[in-house]
């Protein structure tokens, strides 16, 4: 499944793809900014366990302070979790 858009994101390009969902470079249309959206794979929509890890990463990566992403180039401040387009999904800062 190919996401194009949400309520107030458009999806620009596929930045990556791993076990459990996939990642894209998006617009928040609303605040005019870039962001990054992980979407929980399509495969886990009816595993219960896999969308409580999902959202466990999300709140493991929000606890991170500005100060900690720092030294982490590679994670990006969180923004939001929830459903999008009846999908789990993070939305993060870039």
């Amino acid at each position: 499944m190919v996401v194009t858009s949400t309520s107030h994101h458009k999806t620009l390009e596929q930045l990556g793809q791993g076990g459990m969902g996939v990642t894209y470079k998006a617009e928040d249309t609303k605040l005019d900014r870039p962001v990054a959206l992980k979407f929980l794979g399509s495969s886990f929509l009816d595993a219960p366990e896999a969308q409580a890890r999902f959202l466990l990463e999300a709140k493991a990566a929000a606890a991170r302070g500005a100060r900690e992403l720092q030294f982490y180039p590679a994670a990006l401040p969180i923004c939001a979790v929830g459903c999008r387009v009846a999908r789990y999904a993070i939305d993060m800062a870039v």
